[in-house]
């Protein structure tokens, strides 16, 4: 009996010395039952961490169920290794489409790892505490920015200038080499800040033990150090790669979106097209549940699948670098020795580090640099030129390392040093190239007509009025239906959940969630909420759809918040009489309160810079009047940026005018999250 009322939210509580005298004449306990206030907050609580599994579980069947009549119709071996995409003829073959991808993404990683692995080891290991927190939120920046908006950089600046670069080679300004370039700078933030936190996350222990043994900072950094983060620079570029592949607007509006395999294969000038591309650009005009329709969802499926195994990997290396560190602690059920937690690295590991790491470190070196040097040059030149020179370029390397042996340690930190400070240069130049040319070309159009006037002329003349409130209305529904489900999750994961299969369950579907492309959630938003359910586009139907995006980061982002503050002074409140919700949500939420506004910040930002999600459910190109209904259409500035760029001549001025609006909105969103971020981690006491 006691059980089942424990389970209704009864407690059974036992007083002594209260209660009846038996005949012995001894006085007895009598056991009590009151209603525990800690039941309902918890239940509703578990229930909201519950959705983010619902949601991923019903995106994926769903997406999943309407792939299956092309898997049938064509076949899944010859929808995967069909060479030619043509649906209108019946020709439904996504190798051209993986290939792009695969394509796409390889090129930009080889542009962002070394940029972005550099810039962490500078903002890590060699620049001041107070260089650092200035270069860190300045190269974040960079994930800041709409993906649209690295769209309209490269349609106005970036193509021209490869164009004018290998005028012989391009046959039409857009290619791949722009898609691979502009993912890279996309991927920097994302490569910069995890690797950078991973530097950060080895012990100080490991670098003074080091030093006590003579090294130079630079032989502590390479030969104890990165080694040490390895598994956290890797899952760096793993998420870097699941970034790239799930990217949509950039790529669409640079790469010429062929479907067509370059011809040789590295023929980094050829137009591809890749899987998101696809999807976006051929959705709107397909016939409904038919075999085009479905097959386009077999395309999402093949991305929403890669892209997931892609980030889970990323999270499964950054936990085992995190309990190799011991910042995580160890799951119970592991019979993993190696997750043991290390607290220092005595003399004997010390002298195996440097017996061995060198040798190690100089063929890998080699190996990764002969391929590197094949592939790039296999780019310009045919394969077996390629080796060839990679061959000698490898042979020239060792022998470069064998004659370093005479150089100095000091000299070779300081080459080292001033390598990586040009390298970080590098990145800040490109951030300043981006927003310096849409500020210095945009900011002339912008007038007090151009902020409230209506548009005109399609988009070429007139004001951008209805963009701008219709991006404050999806922002505002997006915000009532993310922030109750998400801050909800957060806090019963951090304070309520166990280490138990139900909770990993959570975590996993949150990172699933997390990692999903946004163009999924235009694909899913489009075909259930749209059509589905007859919500048509709509203010609503757009809304809902961001705040499936923007769930997980609010999950994460409070979760974190609210598990950083001590254990001490709920147990304090708790001493005191409070209930452990009330110590919740009187004690613990004050105090988690910047790191949770931060979160909120972050995703609303990243929402307001979406286009592909409001372009199946919410957005469209031109409105000439404001309204207010949930269940009508509403111009959105990003996808009014879109429009302009791909579909309207003659709009240059409005075109960077929208860009800079957007910019500062987006942008003004990162920078109060960062302050607010700064003054509470500046005001903690513990």
């Amino acid at each position: 009996m006691a059980s089942s009322d424990m389970a209704f939210g009864f407690e059974e509580v036992e007083r002594t010395g209260t209660g009846f005298e038996a005949p012995d004449g001894k006085s007895r306990s009598i056991t009590t039952r009151r209603f525990n206030p800690d039941t309902i907050p918890k239940l509703v609580l578990a229930a909201t961490a519950a959705s983010a599994v619902v949601i991923v579980f019903f995106i994926i069947v769903y997406v999943a169920g309407l792939s299956l009549p092309a898997f049938r119709e064509v076949g899944v071996w010859e929808f995967i290794s069909g060479d030619l995409w043509y649906p209108s003829q019946g020709y439904y073959g996504a190798l051209p489409l993986i290939t792009g991808t695969i394509l796409v993404t390889a090129g930009s990683i080889m542009f962002a790892v070394p940029l972005g692995v550099g810039a962490a080891i500078y903002l890590s290991e060699i620049a001041s505490e107070r260089v650092r927190n200035i270069l860190k939120p300045v190269c974040e920046v960079f994930a800041g920015i709409p993906s649209v908006v690295y769209g309209f950089f490269g349609m106005v600046v970036l193509c021209p200038f490869l164009l004018n670069l290998f005028p012989d080679q391009l046959m039409y300004s857009t290619s791949w080499i722009a898609g691979s370039i502009l993912l890279g700078i996309m991927a920097l933030p994302t490569v910069i800040s995890v690797s950078e936190d991973a530097i950060r996350a080895v012990p100080v222990s490991y670098r003074h033990a080091s030093l006590a043994m003579g090294a130079t900072g630079w032989e502590t950094t390479t030969k104890v150090v990165l080694p040490a983060a390895s598994s956290g620079v890797i899952a760096a570029v793993i998420l870097g790669i699941g970034r790239a592949m799930g990217e949509t607007m950039a790529v669409i509006m640079v790469t010429g979106n062929s479907p067509i395999i370059p011809d040789p294969i590295f023929n980094i000038f050829s137009n591809i097209r890749t899987l998101t591309a696809t999807v976006a650009l051929e959705m709107p005009e397909v016939v409904y549940n038919g075999i085009h329709y479905s097959s386009l969802f077999a395309v999402a499926i093949l991305l929403l699948v890669s892209v997931i195994i892609v980030n889970l990997t990323a999270n499964a290396i950054g936990r085992r670098t995190k309990r190799k560190l011991g910042i995580l602690k160890a799951p119970k059920y592991s019979l993993d020795l190696k997750g043991k937690i290390v607290d220092r690295l005595d003399a004997e590991t010390l002298r195996i580090i440097h017996r061995v790491k060198p040798l190690i470190k100089m063929t890998f070196k080699a190996a990764v640099l002969f391929a590197l040097a094949s592939m790039m040059l296999s780019l310009f030149f045919a394969i077996n030129l390629a080796l060839v020179i990679g061959g000698l370029i490898a042979i020239g390397y060792v022998l470069v390392s064998k004659g370093m042996k005479y150089v100095s340690s000091t000299d070779k930190q300081t080459a080292a040093h001033a390598s990586l400070k040009l390298l970080m240069v590098f990145v800040l130049i490109l951030l300043a190239i981006i927003i310096g040319d849409i500020l210095v070309k945009g900011l002339p159009a912008i007038s007090t007509e151009f902020i409230f006037g209506m548009p005109s002329d399609s988009g070429r003349a007139g004001g951008i009025w209805p963009a701008i409130t219709g991006t404050l209305e999806l922002l505002t529904l997006t915000a009532l239906i993310a922030l109750p489900m998400g801050i909800g999750a957060g806090i019963y994961l951090s304070q309520y959940a166990r280490e138990n299969k139900f909770t990993h369950t959570v975590r996993n579907a949150v990172d699933a969630l997390n990692g999903t492309p946004s163009i999924v959630f235009g694909l899913f938003g489009m075909s259930a909420l749209v059509m589905a359910l007859g919500l048509g586009y709509s203010v609503i139907a757009g809304s809902v759809t961001l705040a499936f995006m923007i769930l997980p980061v609010i999950i994460k982002t409070t979760e974190q918040a609210v598990s950083a503050v001590p254990k001490s002074l709920i147990e304090a409140s708790m001493a005191m009489g409070s209930s452990k919700w009330q110590a919740i949500y009187r004690v613990v939420l004050p105090a988690a309160l910047g790191g949770v506004i931060t979160g909120i910040i972050l995703s609303l930002g990243r929402a307001a810079g979406e286009t592909a999600p409001i372009m199946f459910t919410a957005a469209i190109a031109f409105k000439s009047q404001v309204s207010f209904s949930l269940f009508e259409p509403v111009m959105a500035l990003p996808y009014h940026l879109y429009f302009l760029a791909s579909e309207v001549t003659g709009s240059t001025a409005n075109q960077y005018g929208t860009a800079v609006v957007l910019l500062g909105i987006v942008l003004s969103m990162f920078l109060l999250a960062s302050l607010i971020r700064y003054h509470y981690s500046k005001n903690t006491k513990w």
